[in-house]
């Protein structure tokens, strides 16, 4: 008897969509990250990318809990001297809904090229419309 071993290759993948609207940014992340990862299977295997396509639409429509919208900050850096740039999560979803969902599940993943490849089947809408119906994605709930 032979140890099965999945590859890339020989994984099915399927494509869900995943309704934003009234989940909490965090609790949403790690579930959209399991399944990009590929946990919620039984051939994960820690070292190969065997998760499937999550279309996450409504991100304009995410709560957050406590004092966040004002107390999460986001930085970035322009690489020039003072050049350090912050914005709130409050700003920051009335200008790019789709980043606030896009970094919390960016987090959650593995560093490195393994997580880079994982991070390309994530596909995030601030609307409720997706241009993925060719793909027949099924609609999942947390």
């Amino acid at each position: 008897m032979k140890t099965f071993m999945p590859n890339e290759a020989a994984t099915p993948r399927k494509w869900y969509v995943v309704d934003a609207a009234g989940y909490t940014l965090g609790r949403l992340a790690s579930e959209v990250a399991k399944i990009l990862r590929g946990k919620n299977k039984p051939i994960f295997t820690p070292h190969a990318d065997t998760g499937d396509y999550v279309i996450v639409v409504n991100a304009d429509k995410i709560t957050v809990t406590g004092k966040k919208l004002d107390q999460k900050i986001y930085y970035r850096h322009s690489d020039y001297v003072g050049g350090m740039k912050e914005q709130t999560l409050r700003e920051k979803l009335a200008k790019a809904p789709t980043e606030v969902v896009e970094k919390a599940v960016r987090g959650m993943l593995p560093k490195g090229p393994l997580g880079n490849k994982m991070y390309k089947k994530l596909f995030v809408y601030a609307g409720a419309e997706h241009p993925h119906a060719a793909q027949k994605p099924e609609e999942i709930k947390f």
